[in-house]
């Protein structure tokens, strides 16, 4: 049997992001609040998600959640850090305040 090449780091991210995009969409509630701070309407949502940098954006916004960041890693299996992680590998970058 064939074993399957890794996927590249930017798959990776991109299938996060994904996943965090399906999270969003799965709750009319945290859906309607993604809609509302993005600007994208309901209507236009598959186009935008072809746009570079669309799934850039939707970790950006799941990263600026803490309580939503931590709700999807639970439920995606994964740790806080890696859509963060995901952010930088599609050409985001991820601001963290140093604390004294």
């Amino acid at each position: 049997m064939k074993k399957q090449a890794p996927r590249s780091t930017q798959e990776a991210a991109e299938a996060v992001a994904i996943q965090a995009l399906t999270y969003i969409a799965g709750d009319t509630e945290r859906l309607g609040r993604f809609l509302a701070v993005t600007g994208v309407g309901p209507a236009e949502i598959r186009a935008a998600s072809a746009e570079p940098g669309f799934l850039r954006g939707v970790l950006e916004y799941l990263i600026s959640d803490e309580a939503l960041l931590t709700a999807f890693a639970a439920e995606a299996g994964l740790r806080p850090q890696d859509p963060v992680k995901a952010l930088v590998a599609l050409g985001g970058s991820h601001w963290e305040r140093e604390v004294p």
